[in-house]
């Protein structure tokens, strides 16, 4: 039996990893990195970073590559279908360090928000004593480097992906919504002379880029940076937040 620790590293920046992260990684015996293809090499690189940064003795390093999603039969089967192969990955990886008494996963952002790595976990065969430290989050890190508060004084706010934003419109009664996991700028699909856009990508990052205003005014200029920054570094991250405009 062995102790599985997915370890939120935030957004990319090794400043913050929280003091926990930092002792889980050191007391690590095993830390898994998934490798994304060519192109998102930069994503192990920031891993490993934060490894050596954090660590004076190196942990054993194992590597597992991400497999292709499919979506033959739909998105939510695609991604059910995804998540049992990824843990297929974890395992096999795994047991061939049965040496290893505490695994580790750094996980970008938080384990606990748009992450499904304690989803794929509970599909492991033997099941690991599972430990989660929180990490930093992207909707945190935007918030804070557009200087905003996300909701308004005792105002609830929406958190929702691209797809659901696309597929069914604004989400009902929300005056504010974050938007993750969208890769399509689906604010395209809004009325957006109604909305103002607070965007971001590579948040917390030297690599920071911001966008502000109305949404009908900004929109070209995110849909360019986007493009221009995915082709400069081969992949990217993005969040954003949307809010109605007073009318």
């Amino acid at each position: 039996m062995y102790e599985l620790n997915l370890i939120g590293i935030g957004t990319g920046n090794p400043d913050h990893v929280t003091f926990q992260g930092a002792e889980a990684i050191r007391a690590a015996d095993l830390i898994l990195i998934p490798r994304k293809g060519e192109n998102k090499a930069d994503l192990a690189g920031i891993r490993e970073q934060i490894i050596a940064q954090v660590t004076e003795t190196q942990p054993t390093i194992a590597y597992f590559d991400i497999p292709k999603r499919r979506g033959d039969d739909g998105y939510l089967q695609g991604v059910d279908d995804w998540h049992d192969a990824i843990a297929l990955r974890w395992q096999r990886t795994i047991e061939a360090h049965p040496e290893a008494r505490k695994v580790a996963l750094l996980i970008w952002g938080d384990p606990s928000l748009y992450d499904s790595s304690l989803r794929i976990a509970a599909r492991l065969d033997l099941q690991p004593v599972k430990r989660v430290i929180p990490g930093i989050t992207a909707l945190q890190a935007l918030t804070a480097a557009h200087g905003i508060p996300i909701n308004d004084i005792g105002a609830p706010y929406v958190v929702t992906t691209g797809r659901r934003l696309r597929d069914e419109g604004w989400p009902k009664e929300a005056q504010t919504t974050a938007v993750m996991l969208d890769g399509e700028c689906s604010f395209q699909s809004l009325e957006m002379a109604d909305y103002d856009i607070w965007w971001g990508a590579y948040v917390g990052m030297k690599e920071e880029i911001l966008v502000h205003g109305p949404l009908d005014k900004v929109a070209e200029d995110i849909l360019a940076t986007r493009a221009q920054a995915r082709a400069d570094h081969g992949w990217i991250m993005d969040i954003y937040i949307l809010k109605k405009r007073a009318k």
